[in-house]
């Protein structure tokens, strides 16, 4: 079972011009879309390094006669594949469109040289958002400045299955807790086995998955390194560097302070989220998790399809004074969000850092019920119609 991905106009449309390359968590869907792309544009040829007859055909380069899109599939597994990707796409152009898919390393890879620029656009998928379940074909992405448009609620029905499962294609459209428990273990399993190991060569391979086990206990908090070199016993190099390490594979991210001349000795710690939320066992800090990963998904958006300087913060001070998350634009807030389980009055950090950081749009962003009210210039929504407003 497969479900179309948001992406999928943008990409075809930004094919004409340039290559696109496709990154994201391993099992997002990168395949699945690269597929559904080649039929939604009336076929090519879909390459995958892993196959030794596909290998061999990308390094004879016996492409197809016609005019079409070749879909090269964990390329970033051959050692010289920049170089080589550079002269097959110089030389036909005019007549065949390079998709490029592949887990999170082939984006480790993509920044270390700068061969490529200026040849291709950069997509990043994301696991499902409520948008893209109800609204699939949706073109709508809201303009950075301007207001939220609440004005279409989604189904409590989705959040309630992306709270359960996550949104992993495969355990969300799966509904089952079974299917999710073995893909969870599968899916970690494969992630330290081929991910990080063909990545690093660590000494201490045990420590970091202790880490990544720490991690899911900690989301929404301050992210101490120095409590985490304790608990591990190890120096704090290490653990700020496997905490590096997990966020440039897809399996945290790390969401930074905001800082700002109005606001003194704000905290420099980030906070980690993670791309699997199902991952989160405890029911407040999961659903801040969700709406770090829709938040996350507007950002990227916009920067990829978009075109903007668009960030994720959030805002703390030494009084102890916090909002979960502000969303930036060419460095300025743009609006702020704080995520609750229910509705017991506005959390004291918005009205605060509002008045302090003008920040022009507040939202409390509630789960549980349906109270949607304007109070002091910040508005109190359900989840369902926040996360609609939202790709």
């Amino acid at each position: 079972m497969s479900r179309p991905r948001r992406h999928q106009a943008a990409i075809i449309s930004d094919l004409k011009q340039k290559m696109v390359f496709v990154g994201g968590p391993r099992q997002v869907g990168k395949t699945t879309l690269a597929k559904q792309i080649l039929e939604a544009s009336g076929g090519g040829r879909y390459l995958s390094w892993d196959r030794r007859a596909d290998r061999d055909t990308i390094r004879q380069a016996r492409w197809p006669a016609e005019a079409s899109i070749v879909v090269l599939d964990e390329l970033h597994k051959w050692r010289g594949w920049k170089r080589w990707l550079k002269g097959e796409f110089d030389a036909h152009r005019e007549r065949l469109r390079f998709l490029v898919t592949g887990s999170a390393r082939m984006d480790i890879f993509r920044r270390g040289s700068d061969s490529l620029q200026g040849r291709y656009h950069h997509w990043r998928l994301h696991p499902f958002t409520l948008g893209e379940v109800e609204h699939p074909d949706s073109t709508r992405i809201p303009e950075p400045g301007q207001e939220l448009a609440l004005d279409t609620p989604g189904q409590q029905e989705t959040i309630n299955a992306l709270m359960t499962f996550g949104g992993f294609p495969e355990p969300f459209l799966a509904g089952s807790e079974r299917v999710l428990r073995r893909w969870h273990k599968e899916r970690l399993e494969r992630f330290f086995r081929e991910d990080v190991r063909d990545l690093e060569s660590l000494r201490d391979f045990s420590s970091l998955e202790l880490l990544a086990d720490m991690i899911p206990g900690r989301v929404g908090s301050l992210l101490s390194l120095n409590s985490l070199r304790e608990d591990l016993e190890v120096s704090h190099t290490a653990v700020s560097h496997w905490i590096e390490l997990l966020d440039r594979l897809y399996f945290v991210f790390l969401v930074r302070p905001y800082a700002a001349r109005a606001v003194r000795s704000l905290k420099k710690m980030p906070k980690a989220y993670l791309w699997d939320s199902s991952l989160v066992s405890d029911r407040g800090a999961r659903f801040e998790n969700l709406v770090a990963l829709h938040l996350l998904t507007l950002c990227h958006v916009l920067e990829d399809q978009e075109g903007y300087k668009v960030e994720l913060r959030y805002v703390r001070d030494t009084a102890g004074r916090e909002v979960d998350f502000l969303v930036t634009w060419n460095g300025k807030p743009w609006f702020a969000v704080e995520a609750k389980l229910s509705d017991t009055g506005f959390q004291p950090g918005l009205g605060y850092f509002r008045a302090r950081l003008g920040i022009p749009f507040c939202y409390q962003v509630v789960l549980d019920g349906t109270a949607d009210y304007l109070k002091d210039g910040i508005r109190c929504v359900p989840a369902a119609r926040f996360f609609a407003a939202l790709p």
